[in-house]
């Protein structure tokens, strides 16, 4: 029996609960969301790059959650999802102060689908200025 194909309504409930479980540190859904190869890259305006993996970016937000930091900024834009089989890609925007300054996050983020659910693999992120 052939499984039905991935839709991008799920693609973008999962990006969605991403937002959600990230903006209110929620350590333990992030684990679950997060592939274990988790591969992010994260290029500033200044063109400085830093890159992470899953245990590292987990413990920024982990760190977030302790210093008691408020929830960020959940807003979202949806330029374009993208489903290849098990494979997705999504092209978003977001506001949010990630690096401890509000930014406008350019994203690319892509989806595996792998034990039953989607998992985030790898984000690239390019932080720009609010107002430019």
């Amino acid at each position: 029996m052939t499984q039905p194909a991935h839709s991008e309504e799920q693609v973008r409930a999962k990006i969605d609960e991403l937002i959600e479980k990230a903006t209110s540190y929620d350590i333990e859904a992030l684990d679950a969301i997060y592939h274990d190869d988790l591969h992010i890259v994260m290029v500033d305006h200044e063109d400085n790059v830093n890159i992470s993996d899953k245990a590292r970016f987990m413990a920024l937000f982990a760190g977030k959650k302790e210093a008691g930091n408020a929830q960020m900024n959940t807003w979202v834009k949806y330029h374009h999802i993208h489903i290849l089989g098990d494979d997705a890609v999504v092209a978003l925007s977001r506001i949010n102060d990630l690096n401890g300054v509000e930014m406008k996050l350019l994203c690319s983020i892509d989806l595996v689908f792998e034990s039953g659910r989607w998992q985030v693999l790898r984000e690239e992120i390019f932080l720009r200025p609010l107002h430019s």
